[in-house]
């Protein structure tokens, strides 16, 4: 008798598909609950998507305004003629974040507590560490390490460079910075004598002004002048 055991046939309807045809996939019990997660927010919100959109939006503003762009209102008329009383500007966070520095001729908004007063102020950087700044020359110009600077282009129409004549050496770390409209604004000139000698701290700074948006009849970008480009660096290279 042969004992071995014979291979039976299994019953088709057990077999593998041979179609190549799978079944559709549905999401894992992780896929489910991110899926749900909108929903159920929107559901214990008080109107629903639309509030959920305007919260995202809020912090997507509130992450813009802390760490790349925050709107600034022109509060005086001390840099005028180019930025006017209620103009808003952007002011660009990161311009100085990643190893630049202010630049001669830059516009910059600056926290002046304990310098200025309490309050941010806007001005235009004339003179940076190691610079030696003086009003004026024969011509009634500023000089910048030994270079008369030809201002005209941006000072308000009438204003001399300075009134108040003045000679100083910029600490490293710090900035001169004056108005453009040099005859209504009270800046590094002014503050000579008090603490810190008028100069402002780079680390004060809050960022470099860029744009001009609003009113549209008057927006655009703020460039850095020519004026400054020739003026030699302390070292007597060109900055």
């Amino acid at each position: 008798m042969d004992t071995e055991a014979q291979p039976t046939e299994r019953d088709r309807s057990s077999r593998p598909s041979d179609s190549g045809e799978t079944s559709p996939k549905t999401p894992g019990p992780e896929g489910r609950s991110r899926f749900a997660l909108v929903p159920r927010i929107t559901r214990w919100l008080p109107g629903g998507r639309i509030t959920l959109a305007a919260l995202v939006f809020l912090v997507f503003l509130l992450l813009l305004n802390t760490f790349v762009l925050r709107p600034f209102q022109i509060p005086s008329g001390s840099m005028e003629q180019g930025l006017r009383i209620g103009d808003r500007v952007l002011v660009n966070k990161l311009a100085y974040r990643f190893g630049a520095d202010p630049r001669r001729g830059d516009i910059v908004v600056f926290d002046g507590t304990g310098y200025f007063g309490h309050a941010d102020y806007i001005k235009r950087v004339v003179g940076v560490g190691g610079d030696h700044v003086v009003c004026c020359d024969k011509e009634g110009r500023l000089q910048v390490n030994g270079r008369s600077v030809d201002e005209s282009a941006f000072l308000y129409p009438g204003d001399r460079p300075s009134a108040v004549r003045f000679d100083v050496v910029v600490p490293d770390g710090t900035l001169f910075v004056l108005g453009d409209h040099r005859g209504d604004s009270s800046d590094s000139r002014d503050h000579l004598g008090s603490p810190g000698g008028g100069m402002i701290p780079v680390g004060e700074v809050v960022g470099r002004a860029d744009w001009i948006v609003w009113p549209l009849s008057h927006a655009t970008r703020l460039q850095r002048p020519d004026a400054y480009a020739r003026v030699p660096a302390v070292g007597g290279a060109h900055g």
